[in-house]
């Protein structure tokens, strides 16, 4: 069974990949087949397979031998993996189910904007969607908390976007409005925290390596993503372990 558990979820993120792919180039994602893209060609079935089928190629396309992508089989893992943990920490199916949407929204929203630098707005409207299943799917927050959650974070986002230039995308403050909906005021506090503790991190980095000048922008999407996935599984821990530490 959590062989089967694995699979299908390395099979959705398989097709999130397609998303990621697609997306940005103004593709559809729910027409077509799938093709190397260095030679074109047509990919079969047995290339398809998540992670066994880059395992089988040995990493190179069957066709013209060029290399294969790892960031691909390491999602389609990562699903497989957030799969087994939606099944394992949720006891209820309707609950498990709608937390491995939560993750595969976050997924392909980090994906994306760390390579386009945007969120599209088809990420946060999931979100937001998935937010009102929650509420009749998973036992936590009440409404109030939920409303509440969509301002803690966002609003004061907007505020600092409004006075310096650039300081977030709108893409981010939707998101951070989408997700607050779904976790509430506290585990989105936390989650906001986790976010600029890890993205603030990666900025010191970029600064100290001089990958990145004081004026340049870096995609803080995959940081909220990383903080709402720990919100959601730690955030009340994290809340309990900081109060008795006060």
């Amino acid at each position: 069974m959590g062989l089967l558990i694995f699979l299908a979820g390395a099979s959705v993120f398989s097709f999130l990949n397609v998303i990621v792919y697609r997306v940005p180039r103004h593709m559809s994602f729910i027409k077509g087949f799938s093709a190397c893209p260095s030679c074109g060609h047509r990919l079969g079935a047995a290339d398809l397979v998540p992670v066994f089928g880059y395992l089988f190629l040995k990493g190179r396309c069957r066709y013209c031998g060029q290399k294969i992508g790892i960031r691909d089989t390491l999602t389609e893992l990562l699903g497989g993996g957030a799969a087994l943990l939606c099944a394992s920490w949720f006891p209820e199916p309707a609950a498990a189910f709608t937390a491995f949407g939560f993750f595969s929204v976050l997924v392909v929203t980090a994906l994306l904007d760390a390579d386009t630098m945007e969120i599209p707005d088809g990420c946060w409207s999931a979100l937001a969607a998935l937010a009102v299943v929650s509420y009749f799917t998973m036992d936590g927050e009440p409404l109030v908390s939920r409303l509440i959650g969509m301002a803690c974070i966002s609003v004061p986002m907007f505020l600092m976007a409004l006075l310096i230039d650039g300081a977030f995308g709108g893409g981010d403050i939707k998101l951070t409005a989408a997700a607050g909906l779904f976790l509430g005021w506290k585990l989105m506090l936390v989650s906001g925290a986790v976010a600029i503790l890890l993205g603030g991190g990666y900025g010191i980095y970029l600064l100290l390596t001089g990958k990145k000048g004081r004026k340049e922008h870096f995609a803080f999407g995959p940081f909220l993503c990383m903080g709402m996935a720990v919100g959601l599984l730690w955030g009340q821990q994290l809340i309990d372990w900081y109060l008795g530490f006060l």
